[in-house]
């Protein structure tokens, strides 16, 4: 029998660190032949430019796709999806796969979705059935709807996709392939590395080794004209907290710009001393950073995955994460300067919190390239109500 051909797209940098266990079991499966497309901002350099982490750990590229619009607005996520839609069209067609895989609920993942699913091809839809704010909320629903197969992360999102009215045959729970990268680090906890020294970035050498937290706030594209307005309540707490920080660059969506200037302007008229940006990491290089950090701030999904996992504590900023499944690692605050100040004052003074697994156990990968090899892979189905 000739090996199944499993098409996966990854569109950004964090798309990448959710899917990377999978694509290295998937590559080494007797049964599987990998075709990994990198598209979107991953390609991008000012986003971290995560195809050359992809390289670096060895996987093979079958094509790239350019696909971003400038502008960081809701009309150029509509036309930098449109021309996903069309590139992604040509990919498939070209690479005949018997599967193609999307990830999770970034607003260009549908562009994947509508190129396999309009050319029957069948659609695998990873992490769907969650919950959040912002457009990931209808991008990931949508997703499921176009999807055939759904390989979940919790038993509460494997419910909501039952609800959707997908058969429960096909949506299984396997965890989160991100969770896979933590245990490894659980179990090799060791910061082993200079960030400074070995990612650059810019601003202050920080004086880290005694104590450091870690910032990620993003856009969030339903309050996309407020991005500038809410980081900069951040960038003032995280000043006046006064501790060593690593900061890291947003994702590219509606009010990215805003977010970024907000840095930018900031980092050149407060020259904060205490804070270090960085645009990105290699996935476990960023897992190891955040084990041994005192906490997380800002709004990343890390943040209530990862982080539950290796028992950090998180200040969870505004609405993006409205909703999505937390353990008790994350304290939920307001985009107020005092909020963000207080709650991360006492994430310092907190010890870290036991590990849950309510996203999965560490053998996600695993899990989901044996069932790529072996369920049915079809491409019609019907509501189921």
């Amino acid at each position: 029998m000739p090996k199944r051909k499993i098409c996966v797209v990854v569109t950004a940098r964090p798309s990448y660190s959710r899917i990377k266990t999978a694509l290295t079991a998937i590559q080494d499966h007797s049964d599987l032949k990998l075709q990994l497309v990198i598209a979107g901002s991953a390609l991008l350099d000012r986003y971290g430019n995560a195809v050359d982490f992809i390289e670096k750990d060895g996987f093979e590229i079958a094509a790239k796709v350019f696909m971003v619009l400038e502008g960081e607005n809701p009309t150029t996520m509509a036309k930098t999806t449109g021309l996903g839609v069309m590139e992604l069209t040509n990919v498939f067609y070209n690479l005949k796969p018997d599967a193609v895989l999307t990830i999770a609920d970034r607003f260009e993942t549908i562009a994947t979705s509508i190129a396999a699913a309009y050319q029957n091809i069948p659609l695998v839809h990873i992490q769907g059935g969650e919950v959040t704010g912002s457009i990931d909320e209808k991008v990931r629903h949508a997703n499921t709807k176009l999807a055939d197969l759904h390989l979940v992360a919790s038993e509460d999102a494997k419910q909501r996709v039952i609800k959707l009215g997908e058969n429960p045959e096909k949506v299984i729970n396997t965890g989160c392939p991100s969770i896979d990268l933590a245990k490894e680090i659980a179990e090799y906890p060791f910061l082993d590395f200079d960030p400074i020294e070995k990612y650059g970035g810019v601003g202050s050498k920080l004086n880290w080794k005694e104590g450091y937290i870690v910032v990620m706030q993003h856009p969030v594209t339903t309050e996309y004209k407020q991005a500038k307005a809410h980081v900069t309540e951040t960038l003032k707490a995280i000043k006046r907290l006064d501790y060593p920080t690593f900061w890291f660059w947003p994702n590219v969506d509606a009010g990215s710009d805003g977010t970024s200037n907000a840095i930018r302007s900031f980092r050149e008229l407060e020259k904060p001393d205490n804070i270090h940006f960085f645009k990105n990491m290699e996935p476990t290089d960023f897992l190891r950073l955040l084990k041994n950090s005192k906490a997380l701030v800002g709004n990343s999904s890390a943040g209530l995955r990862e982080c539950a996992y290796l028992g950090v504590p998180v200040v969870n900023i505004g609405n993006r994460q409205f909703r999505r499944n937390r353990a008790t690692n994350v304290t939920d605050v307001n985009y107020n300067l005092n909020e963000i100040l207080e709650a991360t004052e006492n994430a310092i003074k907190t010890e870290h919190f036991e590990s849950s697994g309510i996203y999965g156990n560490g053998d996600s990968g695993k899990k989901i390239a044996e069932i790529l090899a072996t369920s049915e892979l079809t491409y019609s189905k019907t509501i189921t109500y």
